[in-house]
């Protein structure tokens, strides 16, 4: 079963993301804060990162930067996921080594197609 971690300090978007994820057969675990997703992602076996742009101690964009420079942790990919929409903020993620941007609320149906391409193994 793939793991997907969800950095986001936000109970009801964590709420929204966790119950998709899981009705559609992943492993979800949660950080509220960059720098614990980080540090959960360098301790090895998650899959996918699924990051908001503003949290405390670390935003999303400074952690999602630690991720993708780390050739330890450049493998898995990562999700930004934010209320922040203007085109430079979408921009500035994917130089940061997103692999994509999303715009918050989510759709479920166009938020897990995005998920299964980075884990197009069919989920349990």
């Amino acid at each position: 079963m793939k793991r997907v971690l969800i950095a986001d300090d936000s109970p009801s978007c964590v709420l929204v993301a966790q119950r998709f994820l899981e009705e559609a057969g992943y492993r979800v675990e949660v950080v509220t804060d960059g720098q614990a997703a980080v540090e959960r992602v360098q301790n090895g076996g998650i899959d996918l990162v699924i990051m908001d742009v503003v949290m405390p101690v670390m935003n999303g964009f400074q952690a999602t930067r630690a991720i993708a420079k780390n050739p330890d942790t450049a493998h898995v990919p990562v999700v930004i996921v934010s209320s922040k929409e203007e085109d430079t903020d979408r921009v500035w993620g994917l130089r940061q080594g997103a692999r994509s941007y999303l715009a918050k609320p989510i759709e479920k149906k166009s938020f897990l197609e995005r998920i299964a391409e980075f884990l197009p193994e069919r989920v349990a």
